[in-house]
Order: structure tokens, then C-alpha cells, then sequence
């Protein structure tokens, strides 16, 4: 007997979405057509559970038989796209859930989809340096680095080892809101004038500048996310997506055409 048309789209969303290996085992039919066996091996239930699934495909027209093997219909395959799209959807947010009020806004311009395969590293209670040392294995992994934004709660806790790298040649160009120039400057002056004077570091001034940090390396962007009121970074979302690196080279310029130079001798003094 065929179901019942007559219930809503959620009950056959509820009804994928009930058993963990109902939608993989639509989306590797649209993948190419497989017997009863391939799918037990591939989903690890019983070939009963299977032999029912497939069953209750074929009462929804979403699959067919072909002799021993099992593909999608049309229909099955409109199914299946939407659902990957779903899953693929659902997993980028699980990723960014718990920080997301750390990252840039909607207004910026960066977006949920940017996220995907990004490497999210947040701090916890047992490693709260942890961003900060993923910042630093990419920053070992640059010859070019850009950074901007208000977020001296990133680079403070590893300076000498990033004033150390451009003192060894990377080239870094970083613009600053002026308090947070002085600040470095002011607190640690013989590093600040040995890392300027090594002619790798520009630094820029800004006194508008994001809640944010962007940091442009190589092959990979990262945004930095900090919580104002501890000073301290709560994570740091890297990724070589070509889409979020034309976000972070517009926004880097957008702030880099507003500021000038600061001369080396006013750096140093």
C-alpha cells in the first residue's frame, strides 16, 4: 500500500530525519545505483532495516529497481539534493553555533556559507591560548601577513614570536587603532623598535576599526573573535575559501586606503 499524500512535507522530512541512515542511503543512490548488500556494508544496520528502507522508498516512488540494484527516481533525487543541502547547511552551523556572536555581522558582508570546511578554534577552559596558537602555526606557515583590527588580545599573547618572524623576513603589515599602537609601543619599546627598524613591518593607524580581527596569510584567512570585556579571544575561524578571502582582502582595503603611514622615526621614539 502506498502512504497517505495527504500529510505534510514535515512528516516525510520527520521520517528521514527519525533513522540516522534513511538520508545517506538516499543520497548514495543518486550517487550511482547499489545492491542491498553495498548499503548494509556502507550504513552498518541490519539487512532487514535495510530491505524495509529501501521498501518504503519505493512506496514513495523515490528509487527503483534495475535487476539486483537500487537507484533514484527523479523524485528520489530532488529528495536527496535537498537533504544533502540540508545536512551540508546544519553542519556549518553546528561549526560556528556556540561563537557566532563572536564573528563579523551580516552587514559586513560575511556570511554562514563562508564557514564551511573552516578550522574553528575556540578557546576553552583547559587550553584558553588555544586560538592564539593556531594563529601562530599559521603565521609560521606565511611569508606575507596583513592584519586588521582592534584585537590586541591576539597578537599580545604571542609578540616575540611573531616580532621574532619579521625579524627573520616575513613581510607584515598591520593597521592598528592608535591606543592600541601605543600601548605596544609604550610597553615594550625595545621589541617594538627592533621589530620596526628590521624594515618588514608597516604599521598603520586607524582610529575606527572593527570588533573583529582579520588576519591574511598566504593561502588562508582568519577572522579573530575576542570578548571585549575579558580581553581575551575566544576563537579564531580560519579557511582558504576564495569567497571569504574576497571579503578579507575588501575589507583590509577598505581600511587600508583610509590611513597612512606611520614614520619609522615616530614608531620607535
Amino acid at each position: 500500500m502506498r502512504p497517505n499524500n495527504k500529510g505534510s512535507p514535515i512528516d516525510d522530512i520527520a521520517y528521514l530525519s527519525r533513522s540516522e541512515h534513511r538520508a545517506p542511503i538516499l543520497v548514495a543512490l543518486t550517487a550511482r545505483p547499489r545492491s542491498r548488500s553495498e548499503l548494509w556494508e556502507m550504513t552498518g544496520v541490519s539487512s532487514s532495516t535495510v530491505r524495509r528502507t529501501l521498501s518504503e522508498f519505493e512506496e514513495r516512488n523515490w528509487i527503483r529497481k534495475e535487476e539486483y540494484r537500487y537507484e533514484t527516481t527523479l523524485l528520489g533525487a530532488h529528495i536527496a539534493s535537498a537533504v544533502s543541502e540540508l545536512i551540508e547547511r546544519i553542519e556549518i552551523e553546528r561549526t560556528v553555533r556556540d561563537v557566532w556572536q563572536w564573528l563579523p555581522d551580516e552587514e559586513s558582508g560575511f556570511t554562514i556559507e563562508m564557514c564551511a570546511d573552516a578550522v574553528v578554534t575556540t578557546a576553552e577552559a583547559d587550553n584558553p591560548y588555544a586560538p592564539v596558537n593556531r594563529f601562530l602555526t599559521l603565521v609560521g606557515e606565511t611569508d606575507w601577513f596583513r592584519f586588521v583590527g582592534s584585537d590586541i588580545a591576539l597578537l599580545e599573547p604571542c609578540r616575540d614570536e611573531f616580532c621574532q618572524r619579521v625579524v627573520d623576513g616575513m613581510q607584515a603589515e598591520i593597521i592598528d587603532p592608535p591606543g592600541v599602537a601605543t600601548y605596544i609601543r609604550s610597553t615594550y619599546p625595545e621589541l617594538s623598535a627592533k621589530t620596526l627598524e628590521s624594515g618588514n613591518l608597516t604599521v598603520r593607524l586607524h582610529e575606527d576599526l572593527p570588533r573583529y580581527g582579520i588576519a591574511i596569510f598566504d593561502h588562508r584567512i582568519a577572522v579573530c573573535g575576542h570578548d571585549p570585556d575579558s580581553v581575551t579571544v575566544r576563537v579564531l575561524l580560519d579557511t582558504d575559501s576564495e569567497d571569504a578571502r574576497d571579503w578579507a582582502e575588501t575589507k583590509y582595503d577598505f581600511y587600508r586606503h583610509q590611513t597612512s603611514t606611520v614614520p619609522l622615526e615616530m614608531a620607535v621614539e
